[in-house]
């Protein structure tokens, strides 16, 4: 399992560990809310931090941009988000459970209303998976190899 990992700046460079999470870059001291490190003791302390943190890996979890096998995916964009781009406006695409090859002879965004599919990009033994609220662009010339697990409903659009 992976743990959290930040640096607090109080006195001295102190390592806290919150498991399911890492991130290298320090923390810093907020005066307004923060106890004086003067009154507490660095149980509280860490503590304190460790909470500040899990509210802030929650908010980020929930929208993730990765980019895998030249494959861009944004977990569970904000509506605003699809609302910016006119996304329930594009045409829509379904597919029942099935393997087939595919060529982008553009570049295509797409939103999973719902389903399942592993991408194999060609030459890759490794796929990508996406599913029901991801926004995925693919680029134009990528080969490919869709694995559809369970039925996908999409928008999308070519550009």
């Amino acid at each position: 399992m992976a743990s959290l990992t930040f640096y607090t700046t109080i006195k001295s460079p102190e390592l806290v560990s919150v498991p399911g999470y890492h991130n290298p870059k320090p923390a810093t001291k907020h005066s307004s809310s923060f106890p004086s490190s003067s009154t507490t003791n660095l149980r509280s302390r860490v503590y304190y931090k460790a909470r500040r943190y899990q509210g802030l890996i929650k908010a980020s979890s929930e929208t993730m941009t990765t980019e895998k096998l030249g494959i861009t995916i944004v977990k569970n964009p904000p509506e605003s988000k699809l609302t910016e781009l006119g996304v329930r406006s594009w045409p829509k695409w379904g597919c029942d459970p099935s393997k087939f090859p595919w060529t982008y002879s553009a570049k295509e965004t797409c939103y999973l209303l719902k389903g399942k599919v592993k991408v194999y990009p060609e030459g890759s033994d490794e796929g990508v998976e996406i599913g029901a609220g991801d926004l995925v662009v693919f680029p134009n010339g990528m080969s490919c190899t869709w694995d559809v697990s369970e039925t996908v409903d999409k928008h999308y659009k070519f550009e």
